[in-house]
């Protein structure tokens, strides 16, 4: 009798195991895939209704598909000095965003220290920060060409003028904002105070810095894009303009897919690396 108490048992516990392991997926699945899912199906749709009204200049998107496969298969065609693929043109648009970003980020974090330990800096250093963080990147460009006379610099220039603002203020606010207990305890210690920097301040305002700058990388990434759509040359900016200057309404929308995987990417690499360095996940 017990035999069969327990083999029952035994099967209520798989049955309930299953159907919780089932439902756990299900969820799961229904959580990251499906809605995701149905946002992107809900964009096709409205893309493919205003696509029917507007025919005679949008393709639908099975339309801008066909005629993006050349550009999708071979992403790095060169075919000539004015006629080379889309994973070319990303290439250079990364790269200036890369040597503009990391300089701005070279100067921008110790400038957001420093305001941030001294109160003095702050004063002087804050109105300025106000003054030039609402001005448009944009209105920088004609700035950078009277100064550099060239396209390849000033894009460069603007980008690392476009990192500066949100790095030094979320720098600033992460130094200010260490726990006093730390600095305290960095006393009782007798650290030196370039100790109690390395050791203290700057780990425990790390959050606040990667803060800063995921939040200028993004926008380094969106004024790439319009800077070179002004200035022309080798970059995905271009590729739009060029693009639509020739009535090919399908590319400019391969392009604004590109654009908007690769913030993505660049955002999940910086957002990766913080977990790397802080050693705590990330704030998506």
């Amino acid at each position: 009798m017990s035999r069969v108490v327990l083999m029952n048992l035994a099967t209520d516990v798989r049955t309930f195991m299953s159907a919780l392991i089932t439902w756990f997926f299900r969820s799961l699945l229904r959580a990251t895939v499906l809605l995701p899912i149905a946002g992107f199906v809900g964009v096709i749709a409205l893309w493919w209704a205003i696509a029917l009204f507007r025919h005679e200049m949008m393709p639908t998107p099975l339309e801008a598909l066909i005629k993006n496969l050349d550009f999708i298969l071979n992403p790095f065609y060169q075919r000539g000095p004015g006629d080379i693929g889309i994973g070319w043109l990303l290439l250079a648009s990364l790269r200036r965003v890369c040597i503009g970003f990391s300089l701005g980020a070279v100067v921008a974090i110790p400038v957001g220290v420093w305001i941030g330990l001294s109160r003095h800096a702050w004063l002087a250093i804050n109105p300025i920060i106000q003054v030039f963080k609402p001005v448009s990147p944009l209105v920088w460009l004609p700035i950078a060409l009277a100064i550099f006379n060239a396209a390849e610099p000033s894009a460069i220039f603007v980008i690392f003028i476009t990192s500066l603002w949100s790095t030094i203020i979320n720098t600033a606010e992460g130094v200010s904002n260490v726990p006093k207990d730390y600095l305290e305890v960095a006393q009782v210690l007798e650290m030196p105070r370039w100790k109690q920097l390395i050791k203290v301040i700057l780990p425990a305002s790390l959050p606040y810095i990667f803060t800063g700058l995921r939040i200028s990388l993004g926008i380094a990434w969106l004024v790439i894009v319009a800077v070179e759509m002004l200035t022309g040359g080798i970059g995905i900016g271009f590729f739009v303009w060029d693009e639509w200057n020739r009535l090919n309404v399908s590319a400019v929308f391969l392009a604004v897919f590109v654009i908007g995987v690769t913030g993505l990417i660049l955002d999940y690499a910086l957002a990766k690396l913080q977990a790397i360095i802080t050693r705590r996940p990330a704030q998506s």
